[in-house]
């Protein structure tokens, strides 16, 4: 009785004070972890802006579209717009979700992107974070471009051996300039 009951309790001691550690090393580190999404994400915001000088959290335009809010940031200086940028993403990743933002100046055109998160191939689809294929995204005009991989009739050079990659990524692109362009004067007029 007593040799039973000792392996019912030991495995459940170990079982609950494995948790209580679990959960205190979660406490004390969901603040720092909280912390840092918030510094990439600044980092990006600055990566993919043309100059700025206002504060962006103080101008925002949420559009819904799709069924979807879109979160646009828009940069001003000396009042004037400058630019926008906004968190984009695609589930067409070759390894899930691919996060990203996308910045877009006066001109209406690509300022750059930045890649948030991925989980794609190292070496091969992970290249999308790669000056390389983000280079294919500057300077571009929204509406005359054709937002598509080469492979499929595009401007947008795939990384070889990745094009799913590739694909998601411009068409998360190319999802955020569909609502930028079709909400253009609100956007632009967002904290004037």
């Amino acid at each position: 009785m007593k040799e039973s009951l000792k392996l019912v309790l030991i495995p459940t001691i170990i079982c609950i004070l494995a948790g209580a550690l679990l959960a205190g090393v979660d406490a004390m580190t969901k603040g720092l972890i909280e912390q840092c999404a918030i510094e990439k994400k600044q980092d990006a915001l600055n990566k993919v802006l043309p100059a700025y000088d206002n504060i962006l959290t103080d101008t925002t335009a949420v559009i819904t579209a799709a069924g979807k809010q879109w979160l646009f940031y828009v940069a001003r200086k000396s009042g004037k717009f400058v630019g926008a940028a906004v968190e984009t993403s695609s589930s067409a990743g070759y390894g899930g979700d691919i996060s990203l933002m996308l910045g877009i100046n006066a001109e209406n055109k690509t300022q750059a992107i930045d890649i948030l998160g991925q989980k794609e191939t190292p070496g091969l689809g992970a290249k999308i974070d790669g000056a390389d294929f983000k280079d294919n995204f500057l300077d571009r005009d929204l509406a005359e471009t054709r937002w598509a991989v080469a492979k499929d009739g595009g401007v947008i050079d795939q990384i070889t051996a990745a094009t799913i990659s590739s694909r998601a990524v411009t068409h998360a692109v190319k999802a955020a300039i569909d609502v930028y362009l079709a909400n253009l004067d609100e956007i632009q007029k967002t904290g004037e």
